[in-house]
């Protein structure tokens, strides 16, 4: 499986996570945030990042390469909604946050499958640097990549 993230080129060889706070991790965590396919990885800059730095950033993509046989922790929707219908405002963060951090506490896997909050029937998947089974996921592929100035207002 290829999963995707876009970022700052200087960073697109990054195996660690900035350690910056997310939808699913705590300040100070270091977790690696990809998307199960390209677009949804474009869709969830442009979610997090402000318009004009989409188009001023020198960009890539990194194409990880995760091998079948590796155990994937899932979160799913029916969980989520179960704990709160409203799981994808920003006010909501420490609930998926909670989650997110649990599960590197536990050290269950190296990769925790979650919804998009964006588009809820596609899925980001999050690695975990720390964990063991982590150096088996690799970096297939680095390419530059832009953003096309119709999807976000300057």
């Amino acid at each position: 499986m290829n999963t995707y993230r876009i970022g700052q080129t200087k960073y697109a060889r990054d195996m660690k996570g900035s350690g910056v706070d997310g939808r699913w991790n705590l300040l100070g965590t270091y977790v690696i945030y990809t998307g199960g396919s390209l677009a949804l990885s474009c869709l969830e800059k442009l979610a997090h990042t402000p318009g004009t730095s989409l188009y001023s950033g020198d960009f890539s993509v990194t194409i990880f390469d995760v091998p079948d046989k590796l155990a994937i922790k899932e979160i799913g929707i029916k969980e989520l909604v179960k704990i709160n219908a409203e799981w994808t405002k920003v006010i909501n963060y420490p609930i998926t946050q909670k989650l997110g951090n649990s599960w590197l506490k536990e050290q269950e896997t190296a990769i925790l499958k979650v919804p998009s909050a964006i588009i809820d029937l596609e899925y980001n998947y999050l690695f975990n640097p720390v964990h063991p089974d982590f150096e088996q996921i690799k970096i297939s592929g680095i390419n530059k990549f832009s953003f096309d100035t119709r999807l976000k207002a300057k």
